[in-house]
């Protein structure tokens, strides 16, 4: 049965609608450069303080999803655990991911859609949650935020041709769907008071979405996952990030920056 939270949109609280959308800027520079398009941002006290984004067919190392390489950079400056920091994704994290992130002891994860084919935070497994790995705490996870968004991004990806599949398929006659499924019968349902506040990024952390699908075309009560929304070629749809040798500039964190560092002053650009 399906174990995943799913936060209806009149109860979603707009400071995390705001950090999913900067995790949709990530996931949208992706799926400009070929990869699978899920973006992060991880957030403390109101300051982004990692970014990342998918970019396993630039490495060719599919272990390196966009959660991974962002903690990788994280726990230098910020050891674990991490249960100050809350981590906004545009897809539900996938089994690996959810027990990394378990290990680290993050407080509390968002996620835009649900992950059907290998969710690890209770649409397969409740990895998150499960008592049965009591050698670390729980966290929060709930998903839904931005979601139609999250899959019509994921459905452009495999409407495209993807040269670095084994078998590549022709994909030119494919149309974009836009119809999204209802929100998958859950036995979860967290109330809202149980839910940490958020503070939603400053004017100049806020970067203008790139293409990002509105919701006028798509119901926004409803839900679906990466794995029956787009693709029959066998190609998975979870597959991560590792960001090439950023730097600081000018005492800035850029957008697609996974090097984690205390706030810094100034715009994230």
């Amino acid at each position: 049965m399906n174990m995943a939270t799913y936060i209806p949109p009149h109860e979603q609280d707009p400071n995390d609608l705001a950090w999913m959308r900067e995790a949709l800027n990530m996931a949208e520079e992706a799926l400009a450069n070929d990869e699978v398009p899920v973006g992060c941002v991880f957030v403390k006290d109101g300051k982004a303080i990692a970014r990342a984004r998918n970019r396993t067919n630039e490495w060719r190392n599919a272990t390196l999803h966009a959660e991974l390489e962002a903690i990788d950079h994280l726990l230098p400056t910020n050891p674990a655990p991490l249960d100050t920091i809350t981590l906004y994704v545009t897809v539900e994290p996938c089994v690996m991911c959810a027990s990394a992130l378990r290990q680290i002891g993050i407080g509390r994860v968002v996620y835009g859609c649900g992950n059907d084919r290998f969710g690890g935070c209770g649409s397969v497994i409740d990895v998150n949650s499960s008592s049965r790995l009591d050698t670390h705490p729980a966290y929060i996870a709930e998903g839904g935020y931005y979601r139609e968004e999250a899959i019509i991004l994921l459905r452009r990806f495999y409407l495209s041709q993807n040269p670095n599949a084994p078998k590549p398929k022709a994909k030119a006659s494919r149309v974009l769907k836009t119809e999204i499924a209802p929100v998958p019968t859950s036995s979860n349902n967290t109330p809202v008071s149980s839910r940490p506040s958020s503070t939603a990024p400053s004017k100049r952390e806020t970067s203008i979405p790139r293409n990002i699908p509105t919701s006028s075309v798509m119901d926004s009560s409803s839900i679906d996952i990466r794995g029956t929304t787009v693709s029959d070629d066998g190609d998975n749809p979870e597959i991560g990030s590792l960001d090439s040798e950023k730097t600081i500039k000018n005492g800035i964190l850029p957008i697609g920056s996974t090097i984690a560092s205390t706030p810094l002053p100034g715009p994230l650009e």
